[in-house]
């Protein structure tokens, strides 16, 4: 996973793009960044006013929240040989059964049956 680079960086980089030391092109190339790597602070800049990292605001949104996993665990405490498919009509998921199969994995819990 790729570490965000310093907010010291960006506004270097943005420094030097607004005292016209070169272009996004020529920018980019002397900080070592990639060209959309600028072209995005200076969109950020433009449309938020700040430059720190959002992580908040990326990947996907979960599908399966915190009070799905309280039901998983309760379902599977009364019927611990549900199937995924069966764990997800249970609880009116609109989500893939390998989904359900890694929160079960996180959770520590299994759905199948063991002698």
């Amino acid at each position: 996973m790729r570490k965000p680079i310093s907010l010291d960086l960006r506004e270097r980089i943005l420094t030097c793009y607004d005292t016209e030391n070169g272009t996004r092109e020529q920018v980019a190339k002397r900080f070592r960044v990639s060209l959309g790597m600028v072209k995005k602070l200076l969109s950020q800049r433009k449309h938020c006013g700040e430059i720190k990292v959002r992580y908040y605001r990326c990947g996907a949104k979960p599908l399966i929240l915190e009070s799905h996993r309280e039901e998983m665990k309760t379902l599977l405490m009364k019927q611990p040989d549900l199937t995924l498919k069966e764990i997800r009509e249970h609880i009116k998921l609109d989500c893939t059964l390998p989904a359900i199969h890694y929160v079960l994995h996180d959770m520590g819990l299994t759905y199948k049956k063991r002698h």
